[in-house]
């Protein structure tokens, strides 16, 4: 038998103690900062309260891994609207899955 547990254990993603100050600065100075500020507050200042009463920072981590995610993908979403693409002839997914009923 051997003493070693039988599943590996994963190490979260652990951002840097600064990581929130500066993603709030880069959101600060995006062109969109009047809708993503705010909208960055309120799920931090959410992950933070329930950071309190479940003593887990995976909530924190979640929001800086989401953020940091949709800075770093906005040039593609820009350049993606302004390529023209006509995207008019999508399905609706409510109707889609009306037809599967």
């Amino acid at each position: 038998m051997s003493a070693q547990p039988d599943h590996t254990l994963t190490t979260q993603y652990a951002p840097a103690p600064g990581a929130p100050a500066d993603l709030l600065a880069q959101l600060r100075a995006d062109r969109r900062a009047s809708t993503w500020v705010p909208a960055f507050e309120r799920e931090w200042a959410a992950a933070l309260d329930e950071s309190r009463r479940t003593f887990s920072l995976a909530g924190l981590y979640e929001v800086l891994q989401d953020w940091q995610g949709r800075l770093a993908h906005a040039p593609v979403v820009d350049a993606f609207a302004a390529s023209g693409y006509d995207d008019s002839e999508f399905i609706d997914m409510a109707e889609l899955r009306g037809r599967r009923r």
